[in-house]
């Protein structure tokens, strides 16, 4: 297992990589060209800058998230061979300079949804959280403009300006799409893939819905544990993997965690541990990662992981804001560094119960 934070880049994290290399235990960055447009080529210049100047804070690249899929690939156009082409070119400019993962998702016109980015807790810190009764009163133009208004003046992956300009087409276009039209575009997109991941040894680690259910009628497919090996019988080759987020699978209440864990052994290639509290099925706020915080047994989840030898990167996800931060919701540096200390304490005693009797 090797811990890790996610850095957005210089131009749009508040955080620098210079606080990240304090963080005890963290060595690696799970980062991303955030200028690429969905579709867009990533050229072997722009990667081997970014991997140099992460290089020179003394971390490593340890994995990209995300090379975003582009909607015609979703959708099953007649374009998305031209879009697949250039995912294929950025894997192999990828490859060349090192990167050996990458976590994408599959979901139809944007990535997550939260219905408030800075809902007040007890303590005083704020947290990303989710009302299905909000969204159920909201159209998406108006929940985009929320988000927009409540980033700290950041910009939050998944819900993008330019992304967001045309979602009444977007919207459109997914009328009457199905379950099964969208995890067959995604099989073939990933059956599209494979030669190229196995010339450079890259893992694609495909990233769950959020939340795990349909949200404004878009059809969501990576869902549950069935959905899970589903895929990867559909691709069975060992670099079509998965990215286990407790957070996003953990918001259906009937996912056991640690049973999709062990299910999954050996095709988990990336992990986002996080914790949530629920005040009915479908509302929930994140939580500190602490297992007491939330509704989350952390040690189990950690256990399972190093029980199926789970030796990928992990990242300590969505935290809070608290110290009186200001920052991308829920990817500030206190919460996210606490959270990183605390999952490396688990992991080391689970790792020295494993090999010390007393």
């Amino acid at each position: 297992m090797e811990m890790t934070l996610r850095w957005y880049g210089s131009a749009h994290d508040t955080v620098t990589l210079s606080q990240i290399r304090q963080i005890p235990g963290v060595k690696g960055v799970i980062t991303t060209l955030y200028n690429k447009a969905p579709g867009e080529v990533w050229q072997r210049e722009e990667i081997r800058k970014l991997k140099e100047e992460v290089e020179a804070a003394g971390l490593h690249i340890a994995g990209i998230e995300s090379v975003n899929v582009h909607e015609s690939i979703k959708l099953g156009k007649p374009e998305r061979e031209e879009y697949i082409d250039n995912y294929v070119q950025t894997l192999i400019n990828l490859g060349e300079e090192g990167i050996h993962l990458v976590c994408y998702n599959f979901m139809p016109v944007f990535d997550w949804t939260r219905t408030e980015m800075a809902k007040v807790r007890e303590d005083g810190a704020t947290v990303l959280a989710y009302t299905q009764k909000k969204i159920d009163e909201l159209i998406p133009e108006r929940l985009f403009a929320s988000i927009r208004d409540d980033m700290n003046g950041t910009v939050m992956p998944g819900w993008e300006p330019e992304r967001m300009a045309n979602i009444k087409e977007a919207f459109l276009e997914y009328e009457g799409f199905s379950k099964e039209r969208l995890f067959s575009n995604l099989v073939y997109f990933l059956r599209a893939l494979m030669p190229v991941c196995g010339r450079y040894n890259i893992n694609m680690a495909i990233h769950p819905d959020d939340p795990a259910w349909p949200v404004f009628g878009l059809p969501r497919i990576m869902t549950n544990c069935d959905m899970l090996t589903r895929l990867l019988k559909e691709v069975d080759n060992e670099h079509n993997g998965i990215t286990f987020c407790t957070g996003s699978y953990g918001t259906d209440r009937a996912n056991d965690l640690c049973e999709t864990i062990h299910a999954l052994k050996g095709r988990i290639h990336f992990a986002h541990v996080r914790n949530l509290k629920f005040h009915s099925e479908r509302e929930f706020e994140e939580a500190a990662h602490l297992s007491a915080d939330g509704d989350f047994d952390m040690y189990r989840i950690m256990k399972a992981l190093y029980d199926i030898g789970f030796n990928g990167p992990i990242r300590p996800d969505h935290g809070r804001m608290i110290w009186g931060e200001k920052a991308m919701p829920g990817y500030g540096l206190y919460d996210r560094a606490l959270g990183a200390a605390y999952l490396n304490g688990l992991w080391e005693a689970i790792e020295k119960q494993s090999r010390f009797r007393y």
